[in-house]
């Protein structure tokens, strides 16, 4: 059996640029509906979505017939954790919250099997290595690994170049909401100081030659985050799309638009 190549990380070293759609609702279906949209990439949420290790596993499942790449994002960057999640076959992950170059390092590790890092070794007993039928997974598998880690702190942002120089260190993604609750401006992640920040962020990311990437729902910041050089972008969220789309057709029938439809803004 062929050793499973990660497509998401190959397109990020080549430059070029991935949209995805996050997924929160923790649901197989939804997963799959999601998984044949065309997207590059699909998100799977475990920091604020109700997701633990078996229900990321069968939307794993769920979307592996499609092209779009799986990408997910643990609670935290626990390295038993990650572990589990790496013997389920996710090659790529978004560890939320990262603030130190120390933090990043640690995390390059349990990606990784020794010598290179701390990754235990079992992948034979696991869907990673297809139950021991990928013969030369483990001889392959730490160059398939892609690890971005989530910049959305006033102290991650102050040790980005420290992040960025970090071998191992794939990407950095920009949490609007979290940067703007940072630094005072809870709820205005399209305020215009936050959204300088995360172009500028996007820019010396680039300049590192690595990819950076941001959640995003509004067009015109969509547009100039690509410009100030972001490759891997999220352009929705399952659960905002489905409760809009919701209010909407409800708001078309019993009158007048629903003051609680959820916007655009992550």
């Amino acid at each position: 059996m062929e050793f499973p190549d990660n497509p998401f990380k190959q397109r990020l070293l080549a430059g070029d640029l991935q949209y995805g759609l996050w997924l929160g609702l923790s649901e197989i279906f939804s997963a799959e509906i999601c998984a044949g949209a065309g997207f590059d990439w699909l998100l799977i949420d475990a920091e604020h979505g109700p997701n633990d290790l078996r229900t990321i596993f069968a939307q794993l499942q769920a979307i592996a017939p499609y092209a779009s790449q799986p990408v997910v994002r643990p609670p935290q960057g626990d390295h038993v954790l990650i572990k589990q999640l790496l013997e389920t076959g996710v090659q790529t992950l978004l560890i939320p919250m990262v603030e130190s170059a120390e933090q990043a390092a640690h995390l390059v590790e349990a990606m990784r099997y020794p010598p290179a890092g701390i990754r235990g070794v079992g992948s034979s007993i696991a869907r990673a290595s297809r139950w021991g039928r990928i013969g030369d997974y483990a001889q392959r598998a730490n160059d398939a690994m892609c690890l971005l880690v989530q910049v959305e702190t006033r102290a991650g942002m102050a040790e980005l170049d420290a992040i960025l120089a970090v071998d191992g260190v794939d990407g950095v993604f920009f949490g609007a909401a979290d940067l703007a609750a940072s630094y005072g401006l809870l709820g205005e992640s399209n305020h215009p100081e936050i959204v300088a920040m995360i172009e500028q962020g996007l820019a010396r990311v680039a300049a590192c030659g690595k990819a950076g990437g941001v959640l995003c729902g509004d067009r015109g910041l969509v547009a100039r985050y690509r410009e100030a050089g972001a490759r891997f972008i999220a352009v929705g969220v399952d659960s905002m799309l489905l409760a809009a789309a919701t209010s909407s057709l409800c708001a078309s029938y019993k009158g007048g638009a629903s003051s609680d439809a959820p916007g655009s803004s992550y």
